[in-house]
């Protein structure tokens, strides 16, 4: 079985066509700038490599016609005919309280990602019109929607609300939902398989850290409670994200800065985190090596960061009464020893101790805890696109 694997931005178009019998890759690409000058289709295989084909690319819909020819292109094709592709797994960002877990697309379910539209309005309109153009380009192939906050439905009431009138959480729907679920699921289940233990019986703390970072509690292969909120903006800081803050320091921004609450949320979300406090990069690598050069605010970012992640993990091994595994993932979670080192700093309370020659490592799947620690520390290289291929496969089949 071959599954294609679509992940439609406002803009762009990320893609992977999976062999599901070795759960490899056979072409992978990214389509950039969708309705903008310059439109460019980057399409990878094994065999040939990059082949980059420059298009006008006014909507997704010839986005996805042009990544489908691709697929197929006698030079640069993986497969011969469509007729080979047995399903299209697409991520969605919200499913809201909807959707718990993955579903395959029919018109009831499209009715029900329009009406999460309101609580993702940068994200579920391209994740819409990304499902709708794949009905019309492959009318007989199912269609299976992924969603990031699936993973977290199962956390409870007193986790998910907030400390507002429950009528706001009954009108509007105001409570945590999470994101990177998709991510999140996908190295618990391989930590169970690395630990050699059923999922079921696993007390973890997913620490997904990149640009974008969230952390999650995981027991018994369920999340109980994770760091982002009713939108992402929640939690740790980030790239550009502020993360976590005194509510009334919104209000004192708006005031002295004259701004709305379009200009605010845009402020919150793009120029703040460790942007806004390094004053030079919201990528982790710049960060570490302006630190590395006595770049002060630089040093304080990664501080700051570290700092936010030591006590999430102290917070969920407190909600788990335990921990046995903590997973680092993600671009800056499989790839920084540094940060790794600096986050288990000082949590032998914990029973968590690091092996400083193991987390050398980079982008590899390892156990790095020391001999004597008695809560393991994981690295574990995310896959979100074969947790979409795995789930789409799950229900075709």
């Amino acid at each position: 079985m071959k599954i294609l694997v679509i992940n439609c931005g406002s803009s762009s178009l990320k893609y992977q066509l999976l062999d599901m019998d070795t759960h490899n890759p056979l072409a992978k690409g990214l389509v950039e700038r969708i309705g903008m000058p310059g439109a460019v289709l980057t399409h990878r295989t094994a065999a040939i490599g990059k082949k980059v084909i420059e298009a006008d690319i006014p909507d997704h819909k010839v986005g996805i016609s042009l990544v489908l020819e691709a697929l197929v292109h006698p030079e640069y094709g993986v497969i011969t005919g469509l007729e080979e592709i047995s399903a299209v797994g697409h991520r969605v960002v919200h499913g809201g309280e909807r959707f718990s877990k993955s579903v395959i697309v029919n018109e009831e379910v499209l009715e029900g990602l329009r009406e999460c539209i309101e609580l993702a309005p940068l994200h579920s309109p391209p994740n819409i019109a990304g499902i709708e153009a794949c009905q019309k380009l492959m009318p007989k192939v199912p269609q299976v929607v992924v969603f990031d906050t699936a993973f977290h439905q199962t956390m409870p009431p007193y986790a998910y609300l907030y400390g507002l009138p429950y009528e706001l959480y009954e009108k509007y729907k105001i409570r945590k939902y999470g994101f990177h679920g998709t991510s999140h699921k996908y190295v618990s289940q391989r930590a169970a398989k690395l630990l050699r233990k059923p999922l079921t019986e696993l007390k973890l703390i997913s620490c997904h850290l990149g640009n974008g970072s969230s952390i999650t509690a995981i027991k018994g292969g369920k999340s109980i409670e994770t760091s982002m909120g009713f939108t992402p903006l929640e939690g740790l800081m980030m790239g550009t994200r502020s993360g976590d803050l005194d509510p009334a320091i919104v209000a004192f921004i708006m005031e002295k800065e004259k701004l709305s609450s379009e200009e605010i949320n845009d402020f919150l979300n793009k120029k703040c985190g460790v942007l806004g406090v390094s004053g030079v990069s919201s990528d982790f690598r710049d960060i570490e090596d302006a630190a590395a050069e006595g770049n002060y605010r630089a040093q304080l970012a990664l501080q700051i960061f570290a700092h936010d992640v030591k006590k999430y993990i102290g917070a969920y091994a407190a909600v788990l009464n335990g921990v046995d595994a903590v997973i680092f993932t993600a671009g800056l979670g499989e790839n920084s020893g540094s940060m790794r080192a600096d986050i288990c700093n000082n949590l032998d309370i914990f029973g968590i101790l690091l092996d400083p020659e193991k987390n050398k490592i980079r982008g590899e799947e390892v156990d790095i805890s020391a001999a004597d620690a008695t809560c393991r520390v994981l690295v574990i290289p995310t896959n979100e696109e074969l947790m979409i291929a795995l789930d789409t496969e799950a229900l075709v089949k």
